[in-house]
C-alpha cells in the first residue's frame, strides 16, 4: 500500500525556516498534483500551497513570499520551504497528492499523516 511519508518540521522561533518533505513510498505509482495543508488547533483544515506535475504553482495569500513549494519527480518528493515564520503559523502541516498507479488512468487522493510544526514568539 503506497504512503505519503513525511519529515522535518518542529520548534522553530518567529522568523525562522523550516524545510518540509514528503515522499511517495513506492515508485509504482506517481503524483499528479502534490499539495500542502494545515490545521491549526480549533480550525479548519486549509490549503497553504499546491503544485501541477508541470511546476505551476499557487500559495495562500497569507504565506506568498514566504513560503516555496517545490517537488522532486525522481526522488518523488514535494517540499515546502518556510522562511520567515511566524507565530500563526503554528499548525500540523498535512501532504496532499493525486496519486496514480503505472498503467492507471484513475487517480486517488492520497494523504500525509502530518507534522507539527510550532512558531514561537
Amino acid at each position: 500500500q503506497v504512503q505519503l511519508v513525511q519529515s522535518g518540521g518542529g520548534l522553530v522561533q518567529a522568523g525562522g525556516s523550516v524545510r518540509l518533505s514528503c515522499t511517495i513510498s513506492r515508485e509504482i505509482y506517481l503524483a499528479r498534483n502534490m499539495a500542502w495543508y494545515r490545521q491549526a488547533l480549533g480550525n479548519e483544515r486549509e490549503l497553504v500551497a499546491e503544485i501541477t506535475r508541470r511546476k505551476e504553482t499557487t500559495y495562500a495569500d497569507s504565506v506568498k513570499g514566504r513560503f516555496t513549494i517545490s517537488r522532486d519527480d525522481d526522488k518523488r518528493t514535494v517540499y515546502l520551504q518556510m522562511n520567515s515564520l511566524k507565530p500563526e503559523g503554528t499548525a500540523v502541516y498535512y501532504c496532499n497528492a493525486e496519486l496514480v498507479r503505472a498503467g492507471n488512468l484513475k487517480g486517488d487522493e492520497f494523504w500525509g499523516r502530518g507534522t507539527q510544526v510550532t512558531v514561537s514568539s
